[in-house]
């Protein structure tokens, strides 16, 4: 199986990268944030890679990071649940915001991906809940924050999360003012959002 890819990046065809290894060009299906990361043709990559074996088919799934590939195999585990599917809800919802709509039972938030309706995501839920709050403990925290404007930037942070969970901006920040009142740690600001925000 291959595990990881680092080589260069030949080509861009929609949410295919084209990575040149030692010779050898290989088509990899990436999430959007990944896309979105890659430099210019030429330039150097590293992806944490999963194979899909089928009869018909050998597929190659790419990600930035470690913790997406387990997000996505987490995913995939779940019937009903495939890899494109996965790589949906990682494109359009995220691999944090993902975990934290999982742990929290918010089929709204996941069934906004393509392909995943709400008697999937709430397969999800059952299935991953417990195991998606694991993975989510073991995500790194943000690093130290500027001294200046300090509590402009966390304000931001926690929006941001309400806004990839597909709210919107004026409902997220106004969810986000009352959860700060009542909670200091972001992950509780986020749960105290979306919980007003599902009323």
């Amino acid at each position: 199986m291959i595990g990881r890819l680092r080589g260069t990046v030949e080509g861009v065809d929609g949410g295919l990268l084209l990575v040149e290894c030692h010779g050898v060009g290989y088509e990899v299906a990436v999430p959007d944030p990944t896309l979105a990361s890659v430099g210019v043709v030429g330039a150097p990559i590293t992806l944490f890679t999963r194979q899909i074996v089928r009869e018909d088919a050998h597929l190659l799934y790419g990600f930035a990071t470690l913790t997406e590939r387990r997000i996505f195999d987490l995913l995939t585990s779940v019937s009903g649940c495939g890899p494109k599917s996965a790589l949906s809800l990682l494109s359009q919802v995220g691999a944090e915001a993902t975990a934290h709509a999982v742990t929290l039972g918010d089929t709204k938030a996941l069934s906004r991906a393509n392909g995943i309706g709400t008697r999937t995501a709430e397969r999800i839920i059952v299935e991953l809940k417990d195991k998606m709050a694991v993975e989510l403990a073991g995500m790194p925290k943000a690093g130290p924050r500027p001294s200046t404007a300090p509590e402009e930037a966390a304000p931001d942070e926690l929006v941001e999360a309400l806004i990839a969970l597909g709210y919107r901006r004026a409902d997220a920040e106004q969810a986000a003012g009352r959860a700060r009142d009542e909670v200091d740690d972001l992950d509780g600001q986020i749960r105290n959002a979306l919980q007003r925000l599902r009323r």
